[in-house]
């Protein structure tokens, strides 16, 4: 059967595909995209399910990590919006998670001693320990997903998010 659309043309599963000068849809299977989707849900998945005796989820642990990382680093407690940006969470979602630590006894707001407004935060020794336990498990989950690809991967991720955050 001939191909029911104008020349230049090519039918896509939903409907017409714009002129021929666009990029051929090749099919899901072959869109790196597609596989980068999957191999997060897995990483995630399996993330989720190790944390679980910790009782953190990966967004729980990514904040919480966030604080002790940010902390070290820059010899100062971080605020709220440095632990959000860091993590790559939304601000409000990170409020609410945060308030979840803290109700914990996992992470401690304090006043800033420059700006009243602001908040800064600091792990609590349990919160240190249960950093410390989550970390080792990303460590371990890194190492047993992507083995000795972990530091090209890496590398390759952060020109994709540093990609995407310039053209945003």
């Amino acid at each position: 059967m001939a191909n029911p659309g104008r020349e230049g043309e090519s039918p896509g599963p939903f409907g017409r595909n714009g002129p021929a000068s666009q990029a051929e849809p090749r099919g899901p299977l072959m869109s790196p995209g597609f596989w980068l989707h999957h191999a997060a849900l897995a990483w995630r998945q399996l993330f989720d399910r190790r944390l679980r005796p910790l009782n953190l989820t990966p967004t729980q642990f990514m904040l919480l990590a966030s604080v002790g990382w940010l902390a070290a680093s820059a010899g100062q407690q971080p605020t709220q919006q440095e632990v959000a940006d860091h993590a790559g969470a939304d601000r409000m979602m990170t409020s609410k998670v945060l308030q979840t630590l803290v109700d914990r006894g996992l992470v401690q707001r304090e006043p800033d001693p420059a700006d009243g407004r602001v908040k800064r935060l600091r792990l609590t020794p349990e919160g240190r320990e249960l950093g410390r336990r989550g970390i080792r498990i990303a460590v371990d989950l890194d190492e047993e997903m992507f083995g000795a690809d972990g530091d090209p991967l890496r590398e390759t991720f952060e020109r994709i998010a540093a990609r995407a955050g310039a053209a945003s």
